[in-house]
């Protein structure tokens, strides 16, 4: 095998492969990368046996066909110290041995043989689902801050993707929660007949994102028993899914919550941020007070002190005091596209609901905590 390619060329997909990779494996094969040169192509493939990367490059001079593994990890952090959009040579030297050159750079580095690395057997056999690639990410970006970590409820450590409709209108919608908070973003489309519902690993989904974002185009999305398969341009992920049934989540989203609250995003964002500087883990919640024309931002620290701040705000009620984790509370107004974070209540103990008037698709549910 020996090939010439783009530094910047090989790095962009390396970005990704090096990511799926688990530092920790006690099979040596799979902590390596899969190269293989053919027809004018260079396939990369990297997986955890979980979760499959394959990209294919045709920016690339072939002198010889041919395949090799070797540690991603390595591979990856070579290039990123090399000069920006260095031609860079492969020439696989023997069974073992990988010869690389850059310039007055030179290295070796081991290999092992193609033989070794997993085969995996792709079987889609229903029709790709097309999803627009922009509304996608901004669907999973919504949705993921929501995640739970538990690992004792395996099927909250993920984004249930699933078919609604709405006014005769078909929508893909995401969902994730961990108990605490619940966040919820749809996308409309077609074709969704005999589409299978599935709740995708938080791995899979970090990994996407990353995808859609150096690359939004168009996801060609194919679903089997057991896995999922995105193909987004010359690249594919092929992930398992979560076995595991997602709760009714409609449950637990408020229905009549009559009391209103309108505050400007960007400042509400800035003054949370400004008061819980004196928690110096961020774990105490802030404990808000609403007033009519005006919201009161209180966060105490048995450590280190205490914030105080008053913004300017708009409330439909009485007086109602509500506390929140504070960084719940950024995640979700972070992601609000409106110049304003509308909060619906209804008492200081209830689930809240918010909703982004520049998004109807997507809303936020967060429960309230004890101070």
């Amino acid at each position: 095998m020996q090939f010439q390619i783009k530094r910047d060329t090989l790095l962009k997909s390396l970005s990704i492969a090096h990511n799926i990779i688990e530092r920790k494996n006690t099979i040596p094969i799979l902590a390596n990368v899969l190269l293989e040169t053919k027809n004018n192509v260079l396939s990369i493939v990297a997986t955890d046996m979980d979760l499959i990367y394959r990209d294919e490059i045709s920016d690339i001079k072939i002198d010889q066909e041919g395949s090799t593994t070797t540690s991603a990890t390595v591979l990856y952090d070579l290039l990123k110290k090399l000069t920006t959009n260095l031609d860079v040579s492969f020439n696989l030297q023997s069974e073992n041995k990988l010869n690389i050159k850059a310039k007055n750079s030179k290295f070796n580095l081991l290999c092992l043989p193609k033989d070794d690395f997993p085969n995996f057997a792709d079987n889609f056999e229903r029709k790709p689902l097309e999803l627009n690639g922009k509304e996608f990410l901004s669907l999973l970006n919504k949705t993921k801050i929501s995640i739970s970590n538990d690992e004792t409820r395996h099927y909250l450590n993920g984004i249930f993707i699933h078919p609604t409709a709405s006014n005769k209108s078909s929508y893909l919608t995401g969902v994730a929660t961990d108990t605490h908070r619940l966040s919820s973003s749809s996308m409309p489309i077609k074709g969704e007949e005999n589409f299978k519902s599935f709740i995708l690993p938080k791995k899979t989904i970090f990994q996407l994102c990353n995808l859609l974002q150096e690359n939004p185009e168009n996801v060609f999305l194919h679903i089997g028993e057991t896995k999922i398969q995105f193909k987004i341009g010359n690249s594919v992920l092929v992930s398992k899914v979560i076995d595991g049934k997602f709760p009714d989540y409609e449950k637990v989203v408020p229905k009549n919550n009559k009391k209103v609250l309108k505050v400007n995003v960007k400042n509400f964002i800035n003054s949370v941020e400004r008061v819980i500087t004196v928690s110096i883990d961020r774990k105490e919640g802030v404990k808000v007070t609403l007033q009519k024309d005006n919201i009161q931002l209180f966060v105490t620290s048995s450590s280190s002190g205490e914030g105080n701040e008053i913004l300017p705000a708009n409330f439909n009620s009485e007086n109602l005091t509500v506390s929140f984790n504070a960084r719940y509370l950024l995640d979700i107004a972070s992601e609000i596209e409106d110049e304003n974070l509308i909060m619906n209540l209804d008492n200081e103990t209830s689930p809240v609901l918010i909703q982004d008037m520049s998004d109807r698709q997507s809303y936020y549910v967060i429960m309230p905590m004890k101070i």
